[in-house]
């Protein structure tokens, strides 16, 4: 395999306790700790490891959005990728939008396999994965929890529902991540130094024949109810009242 795309995405911090801005337009991201979107991670470590076992020679990186973007794309570049490229968006984008403009990187560059994370944590909506693969005309598998890659073949364990499948697909294809994949690798200092130097490409999304407007308007964004006290019972004549009293049972 010549060449894997790995789409990464600028999210707030998993560790980050989100705050609401005052006119409830969105979250304060202002001053916020920033990082890579967890799934993206272990999808780069993934992609990090196919090289490694000497079954890639390229690693890519992208990332739509706006210029700060680069920070997380030279954390990629730490922890092993060879080059990034930033597709500058400064407009909140939507899944659809961020999968056609990923399909333009796609046809520039032509890799066989291209991974990202089966969700972003800060809209959750999984779906950037499944419309690119469609976009690309690609095989795709989601929320793979295993990858093995023999010749042009991807062997992949997927989780369900039910619980675990198994699938094989041909490349190219597009894979999305789950958590139990791998452990994303510790950036080393030297390693931060030595991204510094490695190639980060920086274009418009005014230059591709996309539309990026947008196909719906955030109105309001509101912290949840705060949760209500749990009460003691005893025993299960207790529970049962309570849940009558609830309107669960007449």
């Amino acid at each position: 395999m010549n060449k894997i795309l790995v789409c990464i995405k600028r999210v707030i911090d998993y560790n980050i306790k989100i705050r609401i801005n005052s006119d409830e337009s969105g979250v304060v991201t202002e001053g916020v700790k920033m990082s890579i979107n967890p799934f993206d991670e272990i999808a780069l470590e993934e992609a990090l490891r196919i090289k490694e076992s000497g079954k890639a020679n390229e690693i890519i990186v992208v990332s739509i959005g706006s210029e700060d973007c680069q920070q997380q794309l030279r954390t990629g570049l730490a922890m092993g990728a060879d080059r990034a490229i930033l597709v500058e968006h400064q407009e909140q984008a939507e899944p659809l939008i961020v999968a056609k403009l990923l399909y333009e990187i796609v046809q520039q560059e032509k890799p066989e396999l291209i991974l990202l994370g089966k969700q972003a944590i800060d809209d959750d909506c999984s779906q950037t994965g499944q419309m690119l693969a469609e976009l690309c005309s690609y095989a795709q598998a989601t929320f793979i929890s295993k990858l093995d890659i023999e010749g042009n073949v991807l062997t992949v364990t997927r989780e369900v529902d039910q619980g675990l499948e198994s699938l094989e697909i041909d490349l190219p294809a597009i894979v999305t991540t789950d958590l139990r994949l791998n452990e994303p690798r510790y950036v080393k200092l030297p390693d931060i130094m030595k991204a510094k130097k490695k190639p980060l490409d920086v274009m418009n999304s005014s230059e591709f024949n996309v539309s990026t407007d947008a196909f719906f308007k955030v109105i309001k964004v509101s912290a949840p109810p705060p949760r209500q006290s749990g009460i003691m019972l005893t025993n299960a004549d207790e529970a049962f009242d309570a849940l009558k009293t609830k309107g669960f049972f007449d």
